[in-house]
């Protein structure tokens, strides 16, 4: 809106500067004196200055409206995610490729194409309203061909908008293509492929490449047609208004101010057209955000419970510290049918607990719904205590190997690091070790002993009271794997483990198998299951 009241006075802008030039112009004809030009010249330089400051304001906010529309949008992007991590069906390449690179297309869409959009709606009529009323011939040319220039809008905008979703498409093709390379780059070297998938890179930038040119044609070509019409719109009225000047039906003064004011009525609509681009590559990447936003539902919290007595009972086991952590009847399914189905079982204080089933079964979607990144379907989790979680890919942070074994504990001291990580059995492990993005200089067995550590520093240090682990020997040899069990056991700390290691089983004080929804047969027609 604010763009749109400075588009309306840089217009009557034009009027008075048109009204200033053809005046003073026709006054020097007329009388064949220069009396006038300099005062002339002085207000024309306030209404340059004025169109100058008011074109600085529109741009400044327009892009003020940009900026807080991609922070908003990448705000709730990333609020989808991080709301519901586990079950997100966007991949990382996309995801990154939308809140970086994508929504940055915006700027186009809010700095010129919106605020060009609300000029061509407003100016246009202004400016054919102020030739009307001198010229009531020009009028009519405006009158006839200013539409036209909409529908070559239209017929170039639907080739335009196909290509550039097109071309979003192919881009988000290269980001997830160039990710999954990177992240696999070490199996690529050992299994001697790495040749390959530089070359299915490089076809993957090849259509990137001819996508890109493919829609820059377009744009440019867009560009030439809509210049052209407007180019002889205003030709048709310059020339009529030059054979009335001739033949004396048309004054100078109002010659050249429809001359002048003539172009500013097709401006607006040309420059709609030429920013029509930024207005598909816009769209484009608003489409992919709110794609990944729909994609990754926020988890409904729970309805509100009834005070029924096994519900008090539960809170009251919680208050006392008979148990830390509560399953009742708690079912969850995934769209494709896979979960979990009237899950029930409980752990004490001190009790280490293993969740067992064959790969696929839901033990993960059990740990997901223990730390709140997934909400049940039916039944109700309990939970009276802080947790220490180890996920089956723990995440690593930039920095030092420190510096992610603090995340348990900020106040931990050098030799309680170095103690938690020996304990994990990390002992190879040097705390001023660096650490990339992802994990990167770590393997993934060092990984998970550093996860491990920071967890087991939050039980010691920290007031968590479960821990929570989904394969945290995996990748461990036999006597690292040992070590970490004894670790977890001396801790005395209430645990839920998910794994398929014989040592972490034999750990456990009870198991609590996971049945496997999808291998479950339907019964056949008058048999009960």
């Amino acid at each position: 809106m604010a763009a749109a009241v400075l588009g309306v006075l840089r217009a009557l802008l034009v009027l008075l500067q048109a009204a200033l030039i053809a005046d003073t112009v026709a006054g020097v004809f007329e009388t064949r004196s220069l009396d006038g030009v300099e005062r002339a010249a002085g207000w024309l330089l306030v209404v340059f200055a004025a169109r100058g400051l008011l074109g600085w304001l529109t741009t400044a906010v327009s892009q003020r409206a940009a900026a807080d529309v991609k922070s908003q949008l990448r705000l709730e992007v990333m609020r989808a995610r991080l709301g519901n991590p586990v079950s997100s069906r966007t991949s990382p390449g996309t995801l990154v490729s939308v809140v970086t690179q994508g929504l940055d297309a915006l700027d186009g869409y809010f700095g010129r194409f919106l605020p060009q959009l609300l000029l061509a709606v407003t100016v246009p009529v202004i400016a054919g309203v102020a030739v009307g009323l001198r010229d009531a011939t020009s009028a009519v040319i405006v009158a006839v061909t200013v539409p036209l220039i909409p529908v070559f809008m239209v017929l170039i905008g639907w080739t335009t908008e196909t290509r550039v979703k097109r071309r979003f498409a192919v881009q988000t093709r290269l980001a997830n293509h160039f990710a999954d390379l990177i992240s696999g780059l070490a199996t690529l070297q050992v299994f001697g492929r790495a040749i390959t998938a530089r070359q299915g890179l490089a076809r993957s930038e090849n259509a990137h490449r001819s996508e890109t040119m493919g829609t820059l044609r377009v744009a440019f070509l867009s560009a030439f047609v809509l210049e052209l019409a407007a180019t002889l719109s205003v030709a048709l009225i310059a020339v009529t208004i030059g054979f009335r000047v001739l033949y004396g039906s048309l004054d100078l003064a109002t010659a050249l101010y429809v001359l002048v004011v003539a172009p500013e009525v097709y401006l607006p609509i040309r420059m709609v057209g030429v920013h029509f681009h930024d207005s598909a590559n816009g769209s484009a990447a608003a489409d992919a955000a709110f794609a990944a936003i729909d994609a990754t539902p926020v988890p409904v919290p729970a309805p509100e419970e009834r005070d029924t007595e096994s519900h008090r009972e539960g809170l009251d086991a919680l208050r006392t510290g008979s148990r830390v952590l509560e399953f009742a009847e708690v079912s969850f399914c995934y769209p494709g049918g896979a979960g979990i189905r009237n899950l029930s079982f409980d752990v004490a204080p001190g009790e280490v607990v293993a969740l067992t089933g064959p790969s696929g079964a839901g033990k993960t979607t059990v740990l997901a719904l223990v730390m709140g990144f997934l909400a049940a379907d039916s039944g109700t989790v309990r939970v009276g205590c802080d947790i220490a979680y180890v996920a089956q890919e723990p995440g690593m942070l930039r920095g030092t190997v420190a510096d992610n074994v603090r995340l348990g504990w900020t106040n931990a001291t050098e030799t309680e690091l170095r103690q938690a990580l020996d304990v994990a059995g990390g002992v190879g492990i040097t705390l001023d070790r660096h650490v990339g993005d992802a994990g990167e200089g770590l393997s993934a067995g060092e990984r998970r002993r550093v996860a491990l550590a920071r967890a087991l520093l939050r039980v010691r240090l920290g007031s968590a009271g479960l821990l929570v682990l989904d394969e945290p020997t995996a990748g461990l040899d036999a006597d690292t794997e040992e070590q970490a069990v004894r670790a977890i056991r001396a801790l005395k700390v209430a645990a839920l483990i998910v794994s398929h290691r014989q040592a972490v089983l034999e750990l456990a004080d009870k198991s609590v198998p996971i049945c496997d929804l999808r291998n479950l047969a339907e019964p056949e027609s008058g048999v009960s299951p």
